[in-house]
Protein backbone atom coordinates (compact mmCIF):
# COMPACT_ATOMS: atom_id res chain seq x y z
CA UNK A 1 0.00 0.00 0.00
CA UNK A 2 1.50 3.21 -0.82
CA UNK A 3 1.56 5.85 1.94
CA UNK A 4 1.86 9.93 1.96
CA UNK A 5 4.26 10.99 4.83
CA UNK A 6 3.05 14.15 6.74
CA UNK A 7 4.93 17.00 6.17
CA UNK A 8 3.90 18.16 9.41
CA UNK A 9 3.15 14.81 11.47
CA UNK A 10 2.65 16.81 14.91
CA UNK A 11 0.51 19.24 13.44
CA UNK A 12 -2.98 19.86 14.53
CA UNK A 13 -5.29 20.10 11.63
CA UNK A 14 -6.28 23.80 11.14
CA UNK A 15 -9.75 25.15 11.98
CA UNK A 16 -8.77 28.76 10.40
CA UNK A 17 -10.80 30.94 8.64
CA UNK A 18 -7.82 33.14 7.30
CA UNK A 19 -4.25 32.03 6.22
CA UNK A 20 -1.68 30.36 8.69
CA UNK A 21 0.11 32.08 11.09
CA UNK A 22 3.50 33.73 9.68
CA UNK A 23 2.29 32.59 5.80
CA UNK A 24 2.83 35.68 3.19
CA UNK A 25 0.21 38.43 3.51
CA UNK A 26 -2.05 37.85 0.49
CA UNK A 27 -1.05 39.44 -2.83
CA UNK A 28 -3.67 41.51 -5.03
CA UNK A 29 -4.61 39.89 -8.09
CA UNK A 30 -3.25 43.12 -10.27
CA UNK A 31 -1.49 42.44 -13.89
CA UNK A 32 2.67 43.83 -13.19
CA UNK A 33 4.45 46.78 -14.61
CA UNK A 34 1.04 48.92 -15.16
CA UNK A 35 -0.33 46.61 -17.88
CA UNK A 36 -4.31 46.28 -18.44
CA UNK A 37 -5.56 44.29 -15.49
CA UNK A 38 -6.62 40.57 -16.66
CA UNK A 39 -9.04 38.37 -15.14
CA UNK A 40 -8.08 35.96 -12.23
CA UNK A 41 -7.87 32.68 -13.14
CA UNK A 42 -9.56 29.90 -10.90
CA UNK A 43 -9.77 26.27 -10.82
CA UNK A 44 -11.56 24.11 -8.33
CA UNK A 45 -11.33 20.04 -7.88
CA UNK A 46 -12.88 17.20 -5.80
CA UNK A 47 -10.43 14.71 -4.10
CA UNK A 48 -11.55 12.05 -2.00
CA UNK A 49 -15.20 13.78 -1.60
CA UNK A 50 -18.57 13.73 -2.34
CA UNK A 51 -19.16 16.84 -4.64
CA UNK A 52 -21.01 18.42 -1.81
CA UNK A 53 -18.85 20.98 -1.78
CA UNK A 54 -18.96 21.91 -6.02
CA UNK A 55 -22.86 21.49 -4.96
CA UNK A 56 -23.26 24.48 -2.38
CA UNK A 57 -20.28 26.43 -4.53
CA UNK A 58 -23.43 26.23 -7.31
CA UNK A 59 -25.91 27.80 -4.57
CA UNK A 60 -24.58 31.09 -5.09
CA UNK A 61 -27.48 31.04 -7.87
CA UNK A 62 -27.34 34.65 -9.33
CA UNK A 63 -24.67 35.61 -7.69
CA UNK A 64 -22.56 33.53 -9.94
CA UNK A 65 -23.28 35.43 -13.35
CA UNK A 66 -21.66 38.72 -11.36
CA UNK A 67 -18.40 35.59 -10.49
CA UNK A 68 -17.86 34.75 -14.09
CA UNK A 69 -17.51 38.70 -14.89
CA UNK A 70 -14.69 39.13 -12.55
CA UNK A 71 -13.06 35.52 -12.97
CA UNK A 72 -12.26 32.58 -15.32
CA UNK A 73 -12.42 29.38 -14.90
CA UNK A 74 -9.49 27.15 -15.76
CA UNK A 75 -9.79 23.26 -14.65
CA UNK A 76 -13.30 22.82 -12.75
CA UNK A 77 -15.35 20.35 -13.18
CA UNK A 78 -18.17 22.89 -13.91
CA UNK A 79 -16.67 22.84 -17.54
CA UNK A 80 -15.07 19.62 -17.53
CA UNK A 81 -11.70 20.90 -18.47
CA UNK A 82 -9.19 17.84 -17.69
CA UNK A 83 -5.81 19.92 -17.83
CA UNK A 84 -4.24 23.00 -15.04
CA UNK A 85 -2.57 26.00 -16.32
CA UNK A 86 -1.31 29.11 -14.41
CA UNK A 87 -4.41 30.35 -12.05
CA UNK A 88 -4.35 32.77 -9.04
CA UNK A 89 -6.69 30.76 -6.96
CA UNK A 90 -7.23 27.30 -6.65
CA UNK A 91 -10.58 25.25 -4.72
CA UNK A 92 -10.13 21.97 -3.56
CA UNK A 93 -12.52 20.16 -2.33
CA UNK A 94 -11.89 16.28 -0.36
CA UNK A 95 -8.92 14.88 1.36
CA UNK A 96 -6.14 12.55 -0.17
CA UNK A 97 -6.95 8.78 -0.08
CA UNK A 98 -4.91 7.56 -3.38
CA UNK A 99 -1.75 8.13 -4.84
CA UNK A 100 -3.78 9.73 -7.59
CA UNK A 101 -5.39 12.50 -5.36
CA UNK A 102 -1.89 13.32 -4.15
CA UNK A 103 -0.44 13.95 -7.59
CA UNK A 104 -3.34 16.22 -8.36
CA UNK A 105 -3.04 18.19 -5.13
CA UNK A 106 0.45 18.36 -5.92
CA UNK A 107 -0.09 19.96 -9.50
CA UNK A 108 -2.77 22.71 -8.05
CA UNK A 109 -0.34 23.60 -5.63
CA UNK A 110 2.79 23.89 -7.96
CA UNK A 111 0.39 26.04 -10.73
CA UNK A 112 -2.25 28.17 -7.81
CA UNK A 113 -0.45 31.13 -6.13
CA UNK A 114 -3.09 30.44 -3.49
CA UNK A 115 -4.61 27.70 -2.72
CA UNK A 116 -7.73 26.76 -0.51
CA UNK A 117 -8.52 23.61 1.55
CA UNK A 118 -12.66 23.56 1.11
CA UNK A 119 -14.69 21.49 3.44
CA UNK A 120 -14.36 19.26 6.22
CA UNK A 121 -12.55 16.57 4.15
CA UNK A 122 -9.63 18.74 3.15
CA UNK A 123 -9.36 20.13 6.16
CA UNK A 124 -9.42 17.09 8.43
CA UNK A 125 -9.97 14.12 6.27
CA UNK A 126 -13.55 14.21 7.04
CA UNK A 127 -16.15 10.73 6.97
CA UNK A 128 -13.43 9.02 4.62
CA UNK A 129 -10.84 9.57 7.34
CA UNK A 130 -13.12 7.12 9.04
CA UNK A 131 -11.42 4.18 7.84
CA UNK A 132 -7.85 5.58 9.65
CA UNK A 133 -8.28 3.18 12.23
CA UNK A 134 -8.39 0.04 10.13
CA UNK A 135 -6.10 -2.20 8.32
CA UNK A 136 -7.03 -1.15 4.17
CA UNK A 137 -5.05 -3.71 3.00
CA UNK A 138 -7.33 -6.47 4.95
CA UNK A 139 -10.26 -4.30 4.13
CA UNK A 140 -10.01 -4.95 0.28
CA UNK A 141 -8.87 -8.63 0.86
CA UNK A 142 -11.90 -9.25 3.04
CA UNK A 143 -14.24 -7.34 0.28
CA UNK A 144 -12.91 -8.34 -2.97
CA UNK A 145 -11.45 -12.01 -2.16
CA UNK A 146 -12.74 -13.54 0.82
CA UNK A 147 -16.58 -12.22 1.67
CA UNK A 148 -19.15 -14.74 0.76
CA UNK A 149 -20.69 -15.35 -2.62
CA UNK A 150 -17.64 -14.13 -4.35
CA UNK A 151 -17.03 -15.91 -7.56
CA UNK A 152 -14.10 -18.96 -7.32
CA UNK A 153 -10.44 -17.09 -7.91
CA UNK A 154 -11.89 -13.77 -6.89
CA UNK A 155 -9.01 -11.69 -6.32
CA UNK A 156 -8.08 -8.04 -4.79
CA UNK A 157 -8.39 -5.58 -8.42
CA UNK A 158 -5.19 -4.76 -9.21
CA UNK A 159 -5.02 -3.39 -12.85
CA UNK A 160 -2.16 -0.68 -13.35
CA UNK A 161 -5.27 2.03 -14.48
CA UNK A 162 -6.28 1.99 -10.72
CA UNK A 163 -4.55 4.43 -8.27
CA UNK A 164 -2.86 3.03 -5.30
CA UNK A 165 -4.98 3.25 -2.22
CA UNK A 166 -2.78 5.34 1.12
CA UNK A 167 -3.23 3.24 4.21
CA UNK A 168 -4.47 6.65 5.44
CA UNK A 169 -6.79 9.34 4.42
CA UNK A 170 -5.01 12.55 5.18
CA UNK A 171 -5.85 16.28 5.17
CA UNK A 172 -4.58 18.60 2.38
CA UNK A 173 -2.14 20.58 4.66
CA UNK A 174 -0.50 17.27 5.94
CA UNK A 175 1.25 17.21 2.09
CA UNK A 176 1.30 20.43 0.70
CA UNK A 177 1.39 24.00 2.18
CA UNK A 178 -2.36 25.36 2.19
CA UNK A 179 -2.98 29.12 2.24
CA UNK A 180 -6.84 29.25 3.31
CA UNK A 181 -9.03 26.83 5.02
CA UNK A 182 -12.71 27.21 4.54
CA UNK A 183 -14.80 25.08 7.22
CA UNK A 184 -18.09 23.63 6.43
CA UNK A 185 -19.42 19.95 5.33
CA UNK A 186 -20.08 21.47 2.93
CA UNK A 187 -19.53 25.39 3.32
CA UNK A 188 -22.11 27.68 2.42
CA UNK A 189 -22.89 29.63 -0.83
CA UNK A 190 -22.30 32.99 1.26
CA UNK A 191 -19.29 31.42 2.76
CA UNK A 192 -17.91 31.25 -0.87
CA UNK A 193 -18.78 34.34 -1.71
CA UNK A 194 -17.08 35.95 1.31
CA UNK A 195 -14.23 33.93 0.87
CA UNK A 196 -13.55 34.49 -3.00
CA UNK A 197 -14.06 38.31 -2.38
CA UNK A 198 -11.51 38.67 -0.24
CA UNK A 199 -8.82 36.44 -1.46
CA UNK A 200 -9.39 38.21 -5.40
CA UNK A 201 -8.92 41.49 -4.14
CA UNK A 202 -5.70 40.91 -2.20
CA UNK A 203 -7.24 40.25 1.99
CA UNK A 204 -7.21 37.29 4.65
CA UNK A 205 -10.93 36.18 4.66
CA UNK A 206 -13.21 36.95 7.49
CA UNK A 207 -16.20 34.20 7.09
CA UNK A 208 -19.61 34.36 8.23
CA UNK A 209 -19.98 32.03 11.24
CA UNK A 210 -20.61 28.26 10.96
CA UNK A 211 -24.18 27.07 11.28
CA UNK A 212 -25.44 23.95 12.22
CA UNK A 213 -28.57 21.86 11.79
Amino acid sequence: MAQVEPMHPQAEAPSADTRPPGGPAPRPMAAPGGAPARKPRVATVSLAGCFGCHMSFLDLDERLFALFEQVEFDRTPLNDVKTLGGCDVGLVEGGLCNAENVHVLREFRARCRVLVAVGACAINGGLPALRNGLDAGRLLVEVYRDRPGLAAGSQVPDDPELPLPLARVHPLHEVVHIDHFLPGCPPDADSFAALLQAVLAGQSPRLPPLQYD
